[in-house]
Order: C-alpha cells, then structure tokens, then sequence
C-alpha cells in the first residue's frame, strides 16, 4: 500500500474513489462538499436523494458511495465528519470512524486507490494537527490496508499540507 500526500484540488484527482466531508443531509453545502458537488453535476446529488429517502442521510461517522458524475475519479464515498465543540474523545473516535467507514466501502467496491480531504477541519473546526493525527491513525490501523493499492491524503491549504508532511516524515524536496 503506498500512502501518499499532495497539495490539490481533490475534485482533480484521478483515482477509483474521492472522499467527500459531507453534512448528513447529503445534499451539498460549502468546502470540499460544495466543489464536489458543483463539478460532480446532477448525477451525485439525484444518488444522494436517493440514499437520503432509503436511510435518512448519513450520520456522523458513517459513509455512503455515489457515483462521481463529472468527475475524474469512479465513485465519491461521502463521509460526515465530527463537529467540534472541545477536546472530547467521542469527537476523535467519530472523525477515526469517518476513515474507517469510508475504507470499508472502498474495499467492499473493489476500490483500489483513494484519496481523502482534511475531514471536519474547515467549518467544523476540528484542530488541524489533531484530526491529521487522527486520519493516519485510522488508515494506518485499517484492518483490510493490504485490498487498497494507494491511499492520498490531499491538502487544499499549506497549513494542513504542512501537518501532514510532519506526520507523515516526508522531506522537503
């Protein structure tokens, strides 16, 4: 398994699947969620009012697979991070459980790249260097790493790249 990091716009990234920071309604909002669905089109929203009818949306933690319309990656796994409101170790096992849920849908669909966002630390403030901590937790303990080729971790800003980079001992080149 190759675990990689870039500085991009994760709606660029060619791979089998692209994580989503969605809110539990599944219908879109600001961030990475709004992009997503902005150059993804009609396709992934019409999916997501569909899952959103069967179950009632996604609660936090879990996550749900759509198509990725006019994206450039096969699927989006849609996740709903933790809101933060003070350091609280339910906060930290929800955001794990966002990377781990999403893993099991990728290896459930035969996934065998994916990338993630910076989960919950935009709007939901989560503390960049804490939930970065958390996120390489999560897929380093994943059980099933061995059915996934290449996980990234794609940054949209320096600082979240910058904390990743520590984390994950990549040099300066």
């Amino acid at each position: 398994m190759i675990l990689g990091l870039l500085k991009a716009d994760i709606t660029e990234i060619q791979v089998d699947a692209i994580v989503n920071a969605a809110n539990t309604s599944l219908l879109g909002g600001g961030g990475v969620d709004g992009a997503i669905h902005r150059k993804g089109g009609k396709a992934i929203l019409e999916e997501c009012i569909q899952i959103r009818n069967k179950q009632g949306g996604c609660k936090t933690g879990e996550a749900v697979i759509t198509t990725a319309g006019n994206l450039p990656s096969k699927y989006v796994i849609h996740t709903v991070g933790p809101v933060w409101n003070g350091d609280k170790d339910e906060k930290s096992k929800l955001l794990a459980n966002c990377y781990q849920n999403s893993l099991n849908l990728a290896v459930e669909n035969g996934i065998k790249t994916i990338a993630f966002p910076n989960i919950s630390t935009g709007i939901y403030h989560f503390p960049k260097d804490k939930a970065a901590q958390i996120a390489v937790k999560a897929v380093k303990d994943f059980q099933r790493i061995a059915e996934i080729e290449k996980i990234l971790f794609v940054c949209f800003d320096d600082e979240n790249y910058q904390i990743y980079k520590e984390i994950l001992g990549i040099e300066n080149k």
